[in-house]
Order: C-alpha cells, then sequence, then structure tokens
C-alpha cells in the first residue's frame, strides 16, 4: 500500500469535497464528500451501489482525483477496510448531522470506496 503524502493529507483533511474521475480522466468526475480513517481515504455513494459513478469506478478499478492543487492517479477499492462504523462516525463528525441523510444509509454502506494512492 502506498501512503499519501503529508502535503497530501492536509488537503485531504482541510477540504470538505473532492472530485473522482473513473479510468483515464477522460470524464468531468464527479464531487463527493470524504473522510479519512486511519489514514486510508474513503468516499460513499449516496444512491448506493447502482449509482453511475460508483459502477464506473469499478468496473475500472483506477481513477484520479482532485483535491484543491492537488490531483494524484488512485485505485479505486470497492471493499471498504474500516468497519461501517468508524466510517459512519468520521462522516458525522466532519459533515454533522447531514452525514445520517447523505452517507449513512444500507445504501451508502454498501457502496463506501477505499482510495488508495497509485505509487
Amino acid at each position: 500500500m502506498t501512503t499519501w503524502t503529508p502535503e497530501e493529507l492536509a488537503h485531504l483533511t482541510e477540504s470538505r469535497s473532492l472530485v473522482l474521475s473513473a479510468g483515464d480522466g477522460g470524464n468531468p468526475g464527479v464531487e463527493l464528500g470524504m473522510v479519512l480513517v486511519a489514514g486510508r481515504l474513503y468516499v460513499r455513494a449516496y444512491r448506493g451501489p447502482r449509482s453511475q459513478w460508483y459502477r464506473a469506478a469499478h468496473e475500472q478499478g483506477r481513477g484520479q482525483i482532485r483535491v484543491g492543487a492537488v490531483t494524484r492517479d488512485v485505485f479505486l477499492h470497492a471493499r471498504a477496510s474500516a468497519p461501517a462504523s468508524e466510517i459512519d462516525a468520521a462522516y458525522r463528525e466532519k459533515y454533522g448531522q447531514a452525514a445520517d441523510a447523505l452517507v449513512a444509509s444500507p445504501a451508502a454502506r454498501a457502496a463506501t470506496t477505499w482510495i488508495d494512492p497509485v505509487p
């Protein structure tokens, strides 16, 4: 596993969202809320596994994220390495009460994506 640089972690921690493009970056991407849990980056599709970006991300397995001035090629993993309760708690801490409506539903939990930087 490759780790995020200190600069990237700072951007991820300070930012409210990222833009994820699946595949070779030929699409404009989708803006998503994200959280860090134990140094790992997670996003969820609030519409669940049938969400278009979620399906594209997992068909491709790779993509690119943009957070502020940082752009990074990434691997997209369908299985979260952290327990759902830890990811839920991180979303609640970062986004408050809105997190429950947006990303704490069973469908959103089923569409959790772990984002890992490409070496």
